[in-house]
Order: C-alpha cells, then sequence, then structure tokens
C-alpha cells in the first residue's frame, strides 16, 4: 500500500503555521521572515513536499512556462537541426528551474503577432525568446506594448528595451570566403537565406564584402527560405550553367549537404569539380562524404545564454547583452583547390 502523498496542510502543521505562510515562504513573497522562510524550506525538503506547478501558478498569477514562436514551415524547421540544438541549451537552463518551455510553430507572421497577443492574453508564459529577427521587426514593439520580457536572438537593427544574445555571422563568412581565394577560387557562389531575416541579409553582406576585399567580381547569389529542398534546387541551377562555379557556400548546412548530393548525382567530384561549404556545423556534417566544411556556431550555447538571460530580466528587470564568441571555420573534405579555376 503507498504511503498518503504530503501535502501543504502537512508541511504548515509540521513547522506550526499557516498553510499561506507557507505558500509565501516558497514562492519567496513578502511576509515572512528569513529565519521562518529558511525553517519552513528545510521542513518541506525533509517531508518530500513540492508544491504542483498548477497551485504554484494559482498563487502566484505566474505561468511558470517561457515561450518560443517560430513563423516557419514544420517541414523546413524538421529539417534544420538549430532550433533543437537551440532548445536544448535553453532546457538545461530551464529545466532544474521547474520551468517550461512553450514551443508554437505558425505559419506566417500575422498569425505569429497573434500568437504573442493569445500567449499573454491567456497568460500562458512569462517571457519569451525572439528569434528570426527581421528588418525593423515589428514584434518588438508588440511585446514591448504586451509588458512581455523578452531576449532577442541576435542584435535587432531597430531600437529595442530588450537584451540581445549577439553572435556575428560576419567572421565566419569572411573567413570562409578568403579560406576558399587561398585555395584558388575565383568563380565563388552564394546560397543565400531569406532577406527579410536578418542573418540572411547580414551572412550574404558578409559574402559580397569578403569577394570585394579579395579583389573579386561579385559573386552569383541565390536567395532561398534556408529549406534543404530550396538549396538542392538553387545547386542544380548553378552547377549546370554553362560556366558553373568552383565554388557554393552555402547559408546553412542543410542546405549545403543537399548541395553535395546533387553534386553527386550530377557526376562531380566533391571538391575537385567544386568545393562547397556550410554555415553552423550541424552534427552530422562531420559524416557526409566529403565532410562538410563549415563554420561552428554552437546553437546551444546561444539557447543556454538566452536561458539565463531571460531568467535574468525576469528576476532583476534587467539583463545586459551577451555577446558570444564569433563562428569560426572548421576545414573538412568538402573544400580543396580547383582543378579548373
Amino acid at each position: 500500500m503507498s504511503e498518503p502523498k504530503v501535502t501543504i496542510a502537512d508541511v504548515a502543521r509540521e513547522a506550526g503555521v499557516s498553510k499561506g505562510l507557507v505558500s509565501f515562504a516558497l514562492n519567496d513573497r513578502p511576509g515572512v521572515s528569513a529565519e521562518s522562510r529558511v525553517r519552513i524550506l528545510e521542513i518541506a525538503e525533509r517531508l518530500g513536499w513540492t508544491p504542483s506547478l498548477r497551485a504554484r501558478s494559482l498563487s502566484t498569477r505566474r505561468s511558470f512556462a517561457l515561450g518560443l514562436v517560430i513563423a516557419r514551415d514544420p517541414e523546413v524547421l524538421g529539417s534544420d537541426p538549430f532550433f533543437p540544438s537551440f532548445i536544448a541549451g535553453v532546457e538545461t537552463v530551464l529545466a532544474p528551474q521547474g520551468l517550461a518551455l512553450v514551443l508554437s510553430v505558425v505559419p506566417d507572421e500575422k498569425t505569429e503577432m497573434r500568437t504573442y497577443r493569445s500567449l499573454v492574453s491567456d497568460g500562458r508564459v512569462d517571457g519569451v525568446f525572439l528569434s528570426d529577427l527581421r528588418h525593423n521587426d515589428p514584434r518588438i514593439p508588440l511585446l514591448q506594448e504586451l509588458g512581455l520580457p523578452a531576449v532577442t536572438i541576435g542584435r535587432p537593427d531597430t531600437e529595442s528595451p530588450f537584451p540581445c544574445i549577439s553572435v556575428d555571422d560576419t567572421p565566419g563568412v569572411a573567413e570562409t570566403v578568403r579560406y576558399l581565394v587561398s585555395l584558388g577560387h575565383r568563380r565563388i557562389a552564394h546560397v543565400a537565406g531569406s532577406p527579410a531575416l536578418l542573418h540572411g541579409s547580414r551572412r550574404r553582406a558578409a559574402f559580397d564584402t569578403a569577394l570585394r576585399e579579395a579583389g573579386l567580381p561579385a559573386g552569383q547569389s541565390i536567395e532561398t527560405d534556408f529549406s534543404v529542398a530550396a538549396g538542392a534546387d538553387a545547386a542544380r541551377r548553378l552547377l549546370t550553367q554553362d560556366s558553373p562555379p568552383t565554388a557554393i557556400v552555402f547559408a546553412n548546412d542543410p542546405m549545403a549537404i543537399a548541395g553535395l548530393g546533387v553534386a553527386h548525382e550530377l557526376g562531380l567530384r566533391v571538391p575537385d569539380d567544386v568545393s562547397i561549404t556550410g554555415f553552423d556545423d550541424i552534427d552530422f556534417t562531420r559524416y557526409v562524404y566529403p565532410a562538410l566544411t563549415t563554420v561552428r556556431t554552437a546553437p546551444s550555447d546561444w539557447g543556454r545564454a538566452a536561458g539565463r538571460t531571460l531568467l535574468d530580466l525576469m528576476a532583476l528587470g534587467t539583463a545586459p547583452d551577451v555577446d558570444l564568441p564569433a563562428g569560426r571555420l572548421v576545414i573538412r573534405g568538402s573544400a580543396g583547390t580547383p582543378l579548373r579555376p
């Protein structure tokens, strides 16, 4: 026969206080002396009592959850390991605190804006992570209007009251182009992300600048939605031209891996006939053939930094920006000296 479940009443009886005082002590609310709070928490731990999340939410008017709203096609999201890695980093911070992550995947920006309003009106989250920043991002003033604490993943190009987790994409892209040029490449193309997203446009600008600084003419760029299918299509278009590039810089790893597949399908040798590079260094880039040269960014570190920063913001009312180390080039087998520069 199982032992009876310990309740808040048992803790209160053992401590010789009211149930209300136990609740106040647990939720660090005023009206409890430091000595009483410590004693109540020690008794609760000894008895093995922890309040239900529902009970804590009702007593504190908090949801004990943070939100992440992503406006992408679920199929595109499913093929890109960046977000699972980022979420894993966030969870390493939230889980020990007894907090949950509420994930909403929505089809478009209009639905995304409605979702933020709904999360606040329903009291489902205490703060949010703002990813996939856009030019003059309308979500920033919306979240400010809603009074919802937020952390931006990336540095906005407009005024923002929220702390940001920033990783400079520019050095990694520039280093990639310089490496390809040092190998003898002169016809270098770029498969870019969406120009509506700041990180997509920043990576393309870094690519253009690096070519210009190397004294090379502007390279061909194809804009995509960051999806595997779009990456494969772009690679096919580039590699079936009369004068194809000898190297292609992809804006993320899934597209680069798709490009590897297209090159093999067309009978091209990588890196002899075409060099291919990616961005992010997702886990399986080292296991494709040849292993992918890419830029390492560690999205799980972004998640951990974002989680800690948002918790600090909620607890203290302020938190500093966090600048993480820039991505660095990881050289593997998919980039080499061109046979025909």
